[in-house]
């Protein structure tokens, strides 16, 4: 964890499911409830047949042993297990305002986290940066949700690249049921963008096949616009790499927000045409309306 005393741990964790918890309870749960419905119906026991039973549900074993029909009888699974795949690489850690990346990050899947746990789901975590730094299981309960929520917020990173290639195939690995993944991450990585892509797609379209996948991605303002600073060194902060670039020129700035927009255009192209949802999220605005939106436009498209 990052210096930090107990204290101040224990006081931000108070405050943040505080505001959150009364986020779910105002204006969350009823979305979140109404698009996350569970896997569909289980299998409960086999009874006789009674006219009026559809023949498709006839179990065909059990009535050629029994001599009579028999059906079998479901019921609604409910319950949904949530995993939460959060980056946590070192450019999380950028911030132009009062908030970072890891920040929002942070809190986004602390409401998720409580809203699965208010809708009776397991909700589980999966921290990653350039390897896999820890997996948490779904479970129930509020002291596990502050596990998840204090390791989210304070686990100290031992890698700074990105790789969410890795983190999706090791999610895959973990997860024996299906579940509703959400991925909160600024994708940003190393290594040429040409590079990167297809394999990310890969990826993406693989885990959507088989759970329910939602892409969060979380931008900072400042990584589309560039001030007019004069002759600044900016560092990659996952690679290390110094740059000199002169903030004072126009068609500097203007060339940098424009190839920072089309990347991001890119990037959630990439993702939507393998079928997987995306929500959009900046530092610099509230969370709650953009989240509830996406629920909504969700929602609609499931009737």
């Amino acid at each position: 964890m990052p210096t930090a005393s107990v204290k101040t741990i224990l006081s931000r964790m108070r405050q943040l499911e505080i505001r959150t918890r009364r986020l779910v309870n105002d204006s969350l749960i009823g979305e979140y409830h109404s698009v996350f419905k569970g896997r569909g119906m289980d299998f409960d026991e086999v009874r006789e047949y009674v006219p009026g039973d559809e023949v498709r549900s006839i179990d065909w074993n059990v009535t050629a042993r029994a001599g009579r029909p028999f059906v079998k009888k479901y019921t609604e699974e409910r319950e949904l297990n949530i995993l939460l795949v959060v980056d946590i690489s070192a450019s999380g850690n950028f911030g132009s305002g009062g908030q970072s990346k890891r920040d929002l990050a942070g809190e986004v899947a602390s409401l998720l986290a409580l809203s699965a746990i208010r809708n009776s789901d397991k909700v589980g975590l999966l921290l990653y940066t350039d390897r896999v730094e820890e997996y948490i299981p779904p479970k129930k309960g509020r002291r596990h949700v502050l596990r998840v929520v204090r390791e989210i917020l304070y686990h100290t990173a031992e890698g700074r690249g990105t790789d969410t290639v890795k983190a999706l195939e090791v999610a895959g690995q973990l997860l024996h049921r299906r579940a509703v993944v959400f991925l909160i991450s600024d994708f940003q990585s190393n290594g040429p963008e040409s590079a990167t892509r297809p394999p990310l797609r890969r990826a993406l379209k693989q885990t959507n096949r088989r759970h329910d996948l939602v892409a969060v991605h979380i931008e900072d303002p400042r990584e589309r616009t560039l001030p007019d600073l004069g002759v600044l060194a900016l560092e990659d902060a996952e690679s290390g790499e110094v740059i000199e670039i002169d903030t004072g020129s126009a068609a500097i700035r203007r060339r940098f927000g424009e190839e920072s927009t089309r990347r991001a255009q890119r990037l959630i192209a990439d993702i939507r045409s393998e079928g997987v949802d995306t929500l959009e999220l900046s530092t610099d605005a509230p969370y709650l309306p953009a989240l509830q939106r996406f629920f909504r436009s969700r929602e609609r498209r499931r009737l």
